[in-house]
């Protein structure tokens, strides 16, 4: 379905059956921001509940079997997502992944890092940390908000990559805008060109179909939260990553099991809480019941409903979204929201004044609001924040 198309419905999908009952949400707030915490169903917190009970009941023993149990729930998981085992790890968000992956890349003095002004804010912080550190430098792409073009994101992206180019960072949905950067061609150009891929693909798990094969999707590196249209609890992600690159990355922290080679090296951490990895497998196993196709087009469609009730009450401009995706993301007007402060500021206002939870980005020139859509969200919260955001901007 096109951005064109979903934005043209006149009608939101009707709300699927019992499914806003899966979850524990408070029924006053209008939960819009599915894309930065998620929520986990009440089945998947049950899991995570015995899991920490039995945890207590006898630590050693539970901590001793946890290494295997670990490779179950991985090979669970990298089943739903069309993976082999050995190739991902799980970690516990996408920061973490692009920490690990950063760290383990040798990177010399006058390097290049190759990121967009779409990408997500600590990302691309990450990249700073790392260029400070080997001498390397960051080299930032600015790309249109508006311009939906594939063709045209990755003639952006080739024409920054120079002779020192030796990693990009780019989203598959970007965080802050929802649009789709790390399509196939133009992971297959960097490749062409010597130059390794690191992908943030936070929201793909659950939102959109994913086969990595025996490697990383087409990236070197590919890193998806679980925690968000996964339905695992927090913290939860996977790290997929190629086959040269896996004997050569290393955790952030040094463990017992550091000798196990990849993936053990990078997931094992001593006395944390993995009872979110564990439970991973039950939010896929939901989705699966649910229907998964059902389930992403139900969202995609409300997502879409809502982006286009928020354009006609308060005229924002709604910005191209990758299709398929639970999120949206419209242009605000200018003066509002483009430092971070303002932009904290709004998304504060509407959550006090109007009950809903969004995500408010900054950006020059007028910020950039976000929403989601879940199982649990019905079409007149999205009616409802625009007829009270109308006003609020008024103000």
């Amino acid at each position: 379905m096109s951005h064109t198309n979903e934005l043209s419905m006149s009608h939101p999908p009707e709300p699927l059956p019992g499914t806003r009952e899966l979850f524990t949400l408070d029924p006053a707030v209008a939960h819009l921001n599915h894309g930065s915490y998620g929520a986990v169903p009440t089945p998947v917190q049950r899991v995570q509940a015995r899991l920490r009970a039995e945890q207590e009941q006898d630590p050693d023993g539970f901590f001793a079997d946890l290494p295997d149990r670990i490779a179950r729930a991985r090979a669970r998981i990298a089943t739903a997502l069309g993976a082999e085992p050995d190739r991902i790890a799980l970690l516990t968000n996408v920061t973490e992944g692009v920490a690990v992956v950063l760290d383990s890349l040798p990177l010399e003095a006058g390097d290049e890092i190759l990121v967009t002004d779409h990408g997500y804010g600590v990302v691309s912080a990450a990249a700073e940390r790392r260029a400070a550190e080997t001498g390397a430098v960051v080299r930032r792409i600015r790309l249109s908000l508006y311009t939906p073009d594939a063709e045209a994101v990755r003639a952006q992206v080739l024409a920054a990559v120079g002779e020192r180019t030796r990693v990009a960072v780019l989203d598959l949905v970007a965080s802050p805008t929802a649009r789709e950067i790390a399509g196939g061609p133009l992971l297959a150009d960097l490749a062409a060109r010597g130059v390794a891929t690191v992908v943030d693909a936070a929201h793909a798990p659950g939102m959109l179909p994913v086969q990595l094969g025996n490697g990383a999707g087409g990236a070197d590196f590919w890193i998806g939260n679980l925690h968000k249209w996964a339905l695992a609890p927090r913290a939860a992600a996977v790290l997929a990553v190629g086959g040269a690159w896996r004997p050569r990355i290393r955790p952030l922290t040094l463990s017992w099991e550091h000798d196990r080679g990849f993936p053990g090296r990078v997931e094992w951490r001593g006395t944390y809480d993995y009872t979110p990895w564990l439970a991973a497998p039950a939010g896929f196993a939901l989705l699966e019941q649910l229907g998964v196709d059902r389930v992403r087009g139900h969202n995609a469609a409300l997502a879409a409903y809502g982006a286009r009730m928020l354009a006609e009450r308060t005229g924002l401009r709604p910005l191209a979204a990758m299709p398929g995706a639970a999120m949206r993301a419209l242009r605000l007007p200018p003066g509002v929201a483009e430092s971070e402060h303002a932009a904290k500021a709004l998304a504060v206002a509407v959550a006090r004044r109007l009950q809903a939870r969004i995500a408010v980005r900054p950006w020059p020139g007028g910020g950039v609001l976000r929403i989601s859509a879940q199982l649990y969200n019905r079409p007149q919260e999205y009616r409802d924040l625009a007829t009270g955001l109308r006003e609020l901007i008024a103000r």
